[in-house]
């Protein structure tokens, strides 16, 4: 009898060490997701090839641009995503590297390379999350006739290449500008820039117009 009392014991205390171990673990899981927010975004979008850009930049319609009534407060953004994490946070924790958030989603710490210019910066308040088709410009070229609902996923869309984190500085000379008057400086992303634009214009059903189109064909012809 007492072989067995040992026994049940003894299977007693192994169990009871496996569970508390478990909780160890758990709670050690718990703890690093308080402080490195949610679980790791994939990589940006890569957009689509320079062939398939060109197909559907030529069925893109032609259109002259207009702004009547435009306002930035009409595409709402940086919408919660996750927890307490909204666009801009998931997007600088996707775009960066060794990213370490807080309890808020806030990014304390990492770095981001700005394709745009091929500046690093260490401190995300250096860094915007550039809408790559601008709100001024998708409102120029259709949105206007669009429900509040739609601007918003357009302001926040994280399947496309839309959302990229660079440089404030570049960001903010860029403005409103499509491809006919703005570009990257970094010469080596104009192809991916432009495949971009017109993966996401092609999406969202928007026009271009005339200069915007002359751009973009010259750009993506030079593009394997």
């Amino acid at each position: 009898m007492n072989r067995v009392r040992d026994a049940v014991l003894r299977r007693t205390f192994y169990a009871r060490r496996r569970l508390a171990l478990i909780a160890a673990v758990t709670g050690l899981i718990s703890i690093a997701a308080l402080f490195t927010g949610p679980s790791a975004q994939a990589a940006l979008p890569t957009p689509i090839s320079a062939s398939t850009a060109r197909s559907y930049l030529a069925a893109l319609p032609v259109r002259t641009e207009n702004r009547t009534g435009y306002n930035r407060d009409l595409f709402p953004h940086w919408i919660t995503q996750s927890g307490t994490c909204n666009t801009r946070e998931v997007v600088l924790k996707r775009d960066g590297t060794n990213v370490v958030q807080d309890s808020n989603c806030a990014a304390v710490s990492g770095s981001w390379y700005s394709p745009y210019d091929g500046a690093t910066w260490s401190a995300a308040s250096d860094v915007d999350i550039d809408h790559l088709v601008p709100l001024a410009e998708a409102w120029d070229s259709g949105a206007g006739s669009w429900t509040t609902s739609q601007r918003q996923a357009f302001a926040n869309d994280l399947t496309r290449p839309q959302l990229i984190a660079v440089t404030d500085d570049v960001n903010q000379a860029k403005g409103d500008q499509d491809p006919a008057t703005w570009m990257p400086s970094r010469s080596a992303y104009h192809c991916t820039y432009a495949r971009a634009w017109v993966q996401v214009k092609h999406h969202y059903g928007l026009a271009v117009d005339s200069a915007e189109k002359s751009a973009l064909t010259s750009i993506l012809n030079g593009c394997a």
